[in-house]
């Protein structure tokens, strides 16, 4: 009989595909089967993110609550980025942790289940060419790494330390990944790394010269496959040329994550981010001269240390003129390992919350007068996930959200949709009959 595997996600898509490659490994090699119930497992995993401090704080709740719900045999594992940079604090805090296991070792599953308090949490080793057995979450869509690690040195961020440096993933890995998710029914790819248009910076070995445009290039030529999507890249990177083959190629989806953090140049400075406010301004203006209907979201900190009423009114001036159509934003909080954990110049508790509540009543004024204009309109829609509600959900080519009345006969198809209602982040429509 199989034994039974619950795994627990938490944080980003790179983690969410850590999280498959770990379930095919167990799967292949040690024969688990998924189960969503914990209290059934015979191990139980949880892949953490570390890029914030509350899920960091989540992990220890959950794992108090997982520790009292198993079964007497059952396993405990941690894993990724809180693995990482916790290390064997983890076992000492939670002493029922049978092991720890850090970001860039998920190909060491299988070695870790067998040697009760294994911690390996080694943030340079090269998985970069290893062979995962393979598991989809959905089959419909493929997230596809294509690159690991992180060579940035942004002052506010742990990742280059659960992580490591950055290395690229050798294209044809990348290609045949392709090529086999969309013989199995994939017709949309996501391309993960940290930051994905930096790709081709540095290989494990001798693999052709490629630069991320051209990896678009390569990776459309799949045939059958109909959408690419990625994330996330980084604004220092966005060349005319990447910019280019983003509006030009209609595999693209015309979606893109472009991390903001700060509209203040001198915050961003402080940052390390290595680039100005001007030319963040003029990278998005490019890009929405070429692809003007492009859905934008991007990543905001408020209350930086050092950040003053004038570089948050400059954030805000960003803000009013890009019109993102989505915004993470979040307070700053200290993340052990950075550069800016040792920032003596803190904002008030207080005026960090008063400005994180400002900047988000403003972006919902700009989403609620987007979605004025959104109802009438008609977009090609890739249903993916069914609904609880007699609904039947999935994207635009722009990333817009978009659910109909229907059933499971629509996953994995595609479908004109005319939106009849519209709200912030989500739309109804209507299947257009032709």
């Amino acid at each position: 009989m199989a034994k039974k595997l619950f795994i627990e996600t938490l944080g980003c898509a790179m983690n969410v595909r850590d999280s498959e490659h770990m379930i095919a490994e167990l799967n292949q090699k040690e024969d688990y089967e998924l189960t969503t119930q914990a209290r059934e497992a015979d191990l139980i995993v949880i892949n953490t993110c570390s890029v914030r401090e509350k899920p960091v704080h989540k992990l220890f709740s959950e794992l108090g609550v997982f520790n009292k719900l198993k079964k007497e045999s059952a396993k405990i594992g941690v894993t990724g980025c809180t693995a990482s940079h916790l290390g064997e604090e983890i076992i000492k805090r939670a002493p029922y942790v049978n092991f720890v296991l850090g970001a860039r070792n998920v190909s060491k599953i299988t070695d870790v289940l067998h040697r009760d308090k294994a911690v390996e949490t080694e943030i340079n080793y090269d998985e970069s060419e290893f062979a995962f057995k393979d598991f989809r979450t959905s089959p419909y869509k493929s997230f596809i790494n294509i690159s690991i690690g992180c060579d940035k040195q942004c002052t506010f961020c742990i990742v280059p330390h659960t992580r490591g440096e950055e290395i690229s993933i050798p294209s044809n890995l990348i290609v045949d990944e392709a090529r086999r998710s969309v013989a199995r029914g994939a017709r949309e790819i996501f391309l993960l790394g940290q930051n994905v248009n930096n790709y081709g910076r540095r290989f494990s070995g001798d693999h052709k010269t490629m630069n991320f445009t051209q990896l678009l290039r390569e990776v459309s030529a799949v045939e059958g496959l109909e959408r690419i999507r990625f994330t996330s890249p980084h604004p220092l990177h966005m060349d005319d040329a990447f910019i280019e083959e983003f509006a030009a190629n209609p595999k693209i989806c015309k979606s893109m994550h472009v991390p903001l953090q700060s509209g203040s140049t001198a915050i961003l400075q402080k940052m390390k981010r290595g680039y100005s406010k001007e030319w963040f301004l003029n990278r998005i203006e490019t890009l929405r001269s070429l692809a003007p209907h492009t859905f934008i979201s991007t990543d905001i900190i408020v209350a930086f240390p050092g950040e003053c009423d004038a570089d948050f009114q400059e954030t805000m001036e960003v803000v009013e003129e890009v019109k993102f159509d989505q915004i993470f934003s979040f307070k700053y909080s200290p993340r052990p390992h950075t550069e800016a954990e040792h920032f003596t110049d803190v904002v008030d508790s207080a005026v960090a919350s008063e400005r994180l509540t400002h900047l988000q009543k403003v972006q919902d004024a700009i989403l609620d007068e987007k979605s004025r204009h959104y109802v009438g309109q008609r977009h090609r829609v890739y249903f993916e996930e069914l609904r609880q509600d007699g609904y039947i959900a999935g994207r635009s080519h722009n990333n817009l959200a978009i659910r109909v009345k229907g059933g499971e006969e629509l996953l994995g198809t595609f479908a004109e949709v005319e939106i009849t209602q519209s709200a912030r982040l989500s739309q109804i429509g209507a299947i257009v009959v032709a």
